[in-house]
């Protein structure tokens, strides 16, 4: 499909949306869809197109049903545990931030795990959100801050003590896959200790989790990778800390209000949960629950 232009026909909106024209007229005539009228035509803004595609999504799920009960996003072993021990009937589905919030906006998943940084603001999570979802009726919702740091295989035996480093050609570094919030953190740490990510000794197996990497690490197959302090602990590795972040889950408001969220949500703000967040290590759970965007 070639370019479209930034205010679109009745026609080029229809295509777009793989719709048949009269169905475009049937919602204007129900004033549902965003459009201005320009010397007696219709025309319609296509920003405001796709923010209402994305907010209908958010509202309902991408076939006009309601999401299926599942977590998609970035993997975190505390959420795993809670999932499970709070029988919230909520299944996991790890796969990236990026990979959660793409899931959670074509209505296949009702909740996205997100550690998005924005490099620009330093923040997690919100500029993204505000930008794919700002005006549609969702709720993000802080999880846990978590400790990020390098891991290493146990007694650091190769001696590595920070970022600078990793420049060593003998290293055999593991990185997330591109979808992966620890990928975006790793590739800003690494620009801004001066280092060039392009140019490190990466393996060419990519972990798919957290976890996952620390596997890696513990059976020798590379030397350091980006991971959380919990996985790193949970696998008797050495762990040098560089960050921390925010671990967000995104969801539709009214969700909020059904018993899966709220037995999650209820479970967390018992003492079996902060014992749990405190035995895993580099966690804060001080905040959980805290309300961090509310859309319209």
């Amino acid at each position: 499909m070639p370019e479209l232009p930034d205010l679109m026909t009745t026609k080029e909106v229809a295509d777009y949306l793989r719709i048949k024209e009269r169905r475009v007229y049937e919602l204007l005539r129900l004033r549902e869809i965003p459009s201005t009228r320009v010397t007696g035509k219709w025309l319609f803004p296509k920003a405001a197109i796709d923010l209402w595609l994305a907010r209908g999504r958010a509202e309902e799920g991408a076939n006009g049903e309601p999401p299926p009960p599942v977590i998609a996003g970035s993997h975190d072993p505390l959420l795993e545990w809670a999932t499970r021990e709070s029988d919230c009937g909520l299944a996991l589905l790890s796969g990236g931030s990026l990979q959660g919030l793409s899931r959670f906006g074509e209505g296949k998943a009702s909740v996205a795990g997100l550690h998005l940084l924005d490099p620009d603001s330093g923040d997690y999570n919100l500029p993204i959100v505000r930008e794919s979802f700002g005006q549609a009726p969702v709720v993000l919702i802080e999880w846990a801050k978590r400790r990020q740091g390098l891991v290493l295989a146990k007694g650091n035996p190769l001696g590595i003590a920070g970022l600078q480093d990793l420049a060593r050609p003998d290293l055999r570094l593991l990185r997330r896959q591109a979808e992966a919030g620890s990928r975006i953190l790793f590739s800003h740490l690494l620009s801004q200790a001066g280092l060039d990510p392009d140019a490190l000794g990466w393996l060419t197996e990519t972990p798919r989790s957290e976890l996952d990497l620390g596997l890696a690490i513990l059976e020798g197959r590379g030397d350091v990778g980006l991971a959380i302090e919990a996985v790193a602990k949970a696998l008797k590795l050495d762990f040098l800390p560089l960050a921390e972040e925010r671990y967000d889950l995104l969801l539709r408001r009214r969700d909020y209000f059904e018993p899966p969220m709220q037995r999650l949500f209820g479970f967390a703000r018992s003492p079996a949960f902060a014992a749990r967040a405190a035995a895993m290590g580099g966690y804060d759970v001080g905040d959980t629950g805290r309300v961090r965007f509310n859309g319209a």
